[in-house]
C-alpha cells in the first residue's frame, strides 16, 4: 500500500489516522466499525491527495469522509447523518481537541485491561500505531497468519466493550502494554523488518515523541523514564548505522564520532535517574545496557562484563528468546564464541521464522574461525530476512568469508 505514495502524504496520514479513529470510536462506541471507516478514508486520501493536492484541513477532510463511511455502514437516517457531520465539523478545531494528546490517549484506550496483554499490544500496533501485520508478527516471533488471527480476535472483543476515554488515574493500570507498544514501534523504526531502508525515521521519532509525552504526564515512573532513556540512547547511533549508500554498518564497525552526543547525554541522565529507583524493570535494565554501549568511546572500551550481568538480570526479570540471544552475544564477548554458541542452544523453535538466530550464530562462528559454518549461517539468515540492507550485509559477509577461505 505504500508503493507510489509521496512520503509527505504517508507521514501525514500516519499522524492523522489515530486522531480520526479516536473521534469516531468515542462517538460510535464501535471500535471495529470506526476502524473500517477510517481505513476507507485513508485509502481515499492516498488516492486523491497526491493528484488534487492537500485539502485546507486534512484532518477535517479525513473526519468527514470517515464519518460518511461509518454512517453508510450503519445505514443511519439522513437526519442523524447531518447531526453527526455537524459534530465532525466542530471537532475539527484544535481548540476543542488536542490532536497530539488524542494519539497517546488512543494507545491507552486500546490497551484495555479486558484484553490479554499480547492481544492488546498487537491490536494497538495495528489499529493505532499503523504497523503492518507482518512487522508485528516479526516483533513477536510468530507467523503472520497467527498474528492476523490474534488481532482479529482482539478487535472483536474490544468492539463489545465500553469505549470510554480513560481517566488519568487509569493510565497506570494500562502502562505495561502501552510501553510495549511504544517500544515495538520504535524498534520497527530503528530497524525496519522489511523494505529497502534500514530505518523508518518517522516511526522512531513518533515513538520518542509519545514516550516524552507520557514521561511528562507520569515523571515519577522509573519504567517510563527508563524507556525514554533507552530510545534516546539507541536512536543516538542512527547516523552511524548506515554508509553512504544505505548499507548496514554493525555496532563494532561504526564511527562513534557520528553518534549524537547531546542525545546520549540526555539518555544517560534519564537512565541514571531510572536506575536510581532500582533495576527492577525491563526498560531500566535495557537502558543501563544502552548506556554502557553509549559511553564506550571505542569498541575495546565496552564493558561486556557489565552488559552480561545486566542481560542475566533481564533474563530473570523479563525472559524471552530475544533476551537470551542478546545475552549469548555478551557471553561470547566475555567467555569466548564457543560459550556464546552454547548459550544459543534450544532457541531454534522460537526463531523458526526469523533470521536473528542464524545471523548471531554466523557472527560467533566467524569469531571462532569456523568459516564454513559461519557462511552457512549467514546464507540462512540472508534467505530469511525481508530487509534489503540486512540481506545485503549478510550476503556480503558470507561472500567475504568464502573469498578468504579460498577454493
Amino acid at each position: 500500500m505504500r508503493e507510489g505514495r509521496p512520503p509527505e502524504v504517508e507521514l501525514l496520514l500516519r499522524e492523522l489516522a489515530p486522531q480520526v479513529l479516536g473521534v469516531l470510536a468515542r462517538r460510535s462506541g464501535d471500535f471495529g466499525a470506526a476502524e473500517d471507516a477510517v481505513q476507507e478514508a485513508l485509502i481515499a486520501a492516498a488516492a486523491q491527495w497526491p493528484a488534487d493536492g492537500l485539502p485546507e484541513s486534512p484532518r477535517g477532510w479525513l473526519l468527514r469522509v470517515a464519518q460518511r463511511r461509518l454512517t453508510d455502514t450503519v445505514r443511519a437516517e439522513i437526519a442523524r447523518r447531518r447531526r453527526e457531520e455537524t459534530v465532525v465539523d466542530r471537532e475539527v478545531t484544535d481548540a476543542e481537541v488536542s490532536a497530539r494528546d488524542d494519539t497517546l490517549a488512543m494507545y491507552v484506550l486500546c490497551c484495555h485491561p479486558a484484553l490479554p496483554e499480547a492481544a492488546a499490544v498487537a491490536l494497538t500496533l495495528r489499529a493505532v500505531g499503523g504497523l503492518e501485520t507482518r512487522a508485528i508478527a516479526a516483533a513477536f516471533l510468530v507467523p503472520e497468519a497467527t498474528m492476523a488471527q490474534r488481532i482479529a480476535r482482539a478487535k472483536k472483543k474490544l468492539a463489545g466493550l465500553p469505549f470510554i476515554r480513560p481517566e488519568p488515574a487509569e493510565w497506570r493500570e494500562r502502562l505495561e502494554p502501552v510501553l510495549r507498544v511504544l517500544y515495538v514501534i520504535f524498534t520497527e523504526g530503528h530497524t525496519a523488518s522489511a523494505g529497502a531502508e534500514l530505518h523508518r525515521a518517522d516511526l522512531a521519532a513518533e515513538a520518542i515523541r509519545l514516550t516524552r509525552a507520557l514521561h511528562r504526564l507520569l515523571p515519577d515512573d522509573p519504567e517510563i523514564t527508563g524507556l525514554l532513556a533507552l530510545l534516546l540512547l539507541t536512536d543516538a547511533r542512527r547516523g552511524a548505522r548506515t554508509g553512504p549508500h544505505g548499507e548496514l554498518i554493525p555496532l563494532a564497525e561504526q564511527d562513534r564520532g557520528r553518534w549524537d552526543r547531546a542525545m546520549i547525554g540526555e539518555g544517560v541522565r534519564l537512565a541514571t535517574a531510572a536506575i536510581g529507583a532500582g533495576l527492577a524493570g525491563p526498560y531500566r535494565i535495557q537502558a543501563a545496557v544502552a548506556a554502557l554501549h553509549a559511553q564506550a568511546l571505542r569498541v575495546a572500551e565496552t564493558d561486556w562484563a557489565g552488559i552480561l550481568a545486566l542481560y542475566t538480570m533481564l533474563e530473570r526479570v523479563a525472559p524471552s528468546p530475544v533476551v537470551t540471544l542478546n545475552r549469548a552475544v555478551a557471553v561470547a564477548m566475555v567467555d569466548g564464541p564457543a560459550a556464546g554458541l552454547a548459550a544459543t542452544e534450544g532457541l531454534e523453535p522460537a526463531f523458526a521464522t526469523s533470521h536473528r538466530l542464524d545471523a548471531v550464530r554466523g557472527h560467533l562462528r566467524e569469531l571462532a574461525g569456523d568459516t564454513a559454518r559461519a557462511v552457512a549461517h549467514y546464507d540462512a539468515a540472508a534467505a530469511k530476512t525481508t530487509s534489503t540492507p540486512e540481506r545485503d550485509y549478510l550476503t556480503l559477509r558470507a561472500a567475504r568469508l568464502r573469498h578468504t577461505a579460498g577454493p
